[in-house]
């Protein structure tokens, strides 16, 4: 014979075995956006498996290239977060490269810049989150936004480090701007490419940078500058 408490029993049950959304799946907002995914500020940090760079020459500076390769977490993902399998992402990458010529075969490699996402395709979806046409513009709107922040005054970096002179520059990212103040910038020094330098809660923090001093002085210069 049923009670008047079987229902709410039910319902009890029910929201029990409701699954918990994890915090790589909770909504978020960013500057007025709404976002899923990874926290803005958070990172990955992957390996990748020996790939296949393939690049052919167009003109004296224009080089076609193709790259192709498994990239493995460094740590494991947590038990059921991130996106299920067969998720797809279409990147558009904005770097810079720097290479060194060991010997007669070899060379060192380093990359850093941005990367910024043009489409998606869910597991469970045929189609992509948008046309080759949406993309397209995507990418355009992007790459305005690149030449707008390229053709910006640049931080002016001059000092001396270890007994080295020191002179370049600090190009603000645009979109880490707050009040007038930017928390991510790219450095050039001596006119070398040495990537991009943000501010975190526990200092400036540069990632092909070794010396951590020479990181903390270029921050220091940049806040200066901006006081």
């Amino acid at each position: 014979m049923a009670t008047a408490d079987a229902p709410k029993k039910k319902k009890a049950k029910a929201a029990k075995k409701k699954p918990k959304i994890n915090s790589f799946d909770r909504f978020k907002q960013f500057e007025g956006h709404t976002y899923t995914g990874m926290q803005i500020g958070r990172g990955h940090k992957w390996h990748y498996d020996q790939g296949t760079w393939k690049e052919t020459k167009i003109t004296p500076d224009l080089w076609e290239i193709s790259y192709a390769v498994t990239k493995r977490r460094m740590a494991h993902a947590p038990e059921g977060s991130g996106v299920p399998v067969g998720t797809g992402y279409h990147w558009y990458v904005f770097a810079h490269q720097v290479v060194k010529k060991l010997d007669a075969n070899d060379y060192t490699t380093e990359m850093t810049g941005l990367k910024y996402k043009l489409a998606h395709k869910r597991a469970d979806k045929e189609k992509w989150s948008a046309t080759a046409k949406t993309q397209r513009k995507h990418l355009v709107a992007f790459l305005k936004k690149m030449i707008k922040q390229l053709q910006q005054e640049p931080i002016p970096l001059e000092f001396e480090h270890k007994s080295t002179k020191y002179k370049g520059e600090a190009l603000p990212i645009i979109d880490t701007c707050h009040d007038g103040v930017c928390f991510e910038l790219e450095i050039m020094l001596n006119d070398e490419q040495l990537g991009i330098i943000r501010k975190m809660k526990s200092g400036w923090k540069m990632d092909l940078v070794k010396d951590q001093k020479l990181v903390k002085t270029i921050g220091e210069h940049i806040m200066l500058w901006y006081e």
